[in-house]
C-alpha cells in the first residue's frame, strides 16, 4: 500500500510538471529585455518579451508579437531550447502512460510484476530526461538572451519551466526509488518454510509444504 501511494505521488508530481513544461513551451514570456527601467521602457514602447516562438513588444496600448518563423536565422540558444522543450512536451504522454500501467490497480493480459517494474523504471527515467531537457532550456535561454540583448527580468514562462522541470525530476526520482526499494526486499518465492518439526525445507512452496507439515 505504501509503495502504491509513493508511486501515485510520483506520477502526480510528474504529471503536474509535464503540464508546466507544456505551458512554458507554448507561451512567449520567457525573458524581458530593456536598457532602462520597466516604467520607462513601457512608456517608450521598448519593453520586449522574448519566447521560443515570438518576440513581443509591451506597451500601455499595444501588445504586438512577431513570430520567429525564420528558423535558420535564429540564434543557437533559441533553436536548441525550442527543440528540447518540444521533445520534453512530447515525451510526457508515453512516460505518464507507462507509469500508470505499472500500477497494481491496473492489470493487463499476461501481465506480471517484472513487466510492471520495467514499465515504471522506463517511465521514471523518461520523466528525469524531461527534467534535464527543461533545465538546459530554461538556463541556456536567459543566458543567451542576456548576452545578445541585455536581460532585464525573467518572465512567467521561465518560472513555469523551472517548476515543471523540478516536479518532473522529483516525480521521476520517486518512482525509480520506489521500485529500487521493492527490488531490494526479499522475494517471497525465495523464503524458507519451517515445518512444525523444526527443520527447514526447500524454498517456499505453500501447498506441498503445508501438506507435509500436516502429516508430521
Amino acid at each position: 500500500m505504501a509503495q502504491t501511494c509513493r508511486q501515485l505521488t510520483g506520477a502526480a508530481a510528474s504529471g503536474v510538471g509535464w503540464v508546466g513544461l507544456i505551458v512554458a513551451t507554448a507561451t512567449n514570456d520567457w525573458v524581458r529585455t530593456c536598457d532602462y527601467t520597466v516604467a520607462t521602457c513601457i512608456r517608450m514602447d521598448e519593453l520586449e518579451s522574448h519566447g521560443l516562438w515570438a518576440e513581443c513588444v509591451i506597451s500601455p496600448s499595444l501588445y504586438h508579437c512577431v513570430a520567429l518563423s525564420q528558423v535558420l536565422t535564429l540564434p543557437a540558444y533559441v533553436q536548441t531550447s525550442r527543440a528540447l522543450m518540444v521533445c520534453a512536451s512530447l515525451l510526457g504522454l508515453p512516460a505518464l502512460l507507462l507509469v500508470l500501467m505499472s500500477s497494481s490497480c491496473i492489470r493487463l493480459q499476461n501481465d506480471d510484476i517484472r513487466v510492471k517494474k520495467l514499465r515504471a523504471r522506463v517511465g521514471g527515467a523518461i520523466f528525469i530526461l524531461m527534467a534535464l531537457f527543461g533545465v538546459i532550456s530554461t538556463v541556456w535561454f536567459p543566458v543567451g538572451a542576456h548576452q545578445a540583448e541585455g536581460l532585464m527580468s525573467f518572465g512567467f514562462s521561465l518560472y513555469a519551466g523551472w517548476v515543471g522541470s523540478g516536479l518532473c525530476l522529483v516525480g521521476g526520482a520517486t518512482i525509480l526509488c520506489c521500485y529500487a526499494l521493492q527490488s531490494a526486499a526479499p522475494a517471497r518465492e525465495k523464503s524458507i518454510y519451517y515445518s512444525r518439526g523444526g527443520g527447514a525445507s526447500a524454498p517456499l512452496d505453500l501447498p506441498s509444504n503445508r501438506a507435509r507439515s500436516a502429516r508430521v
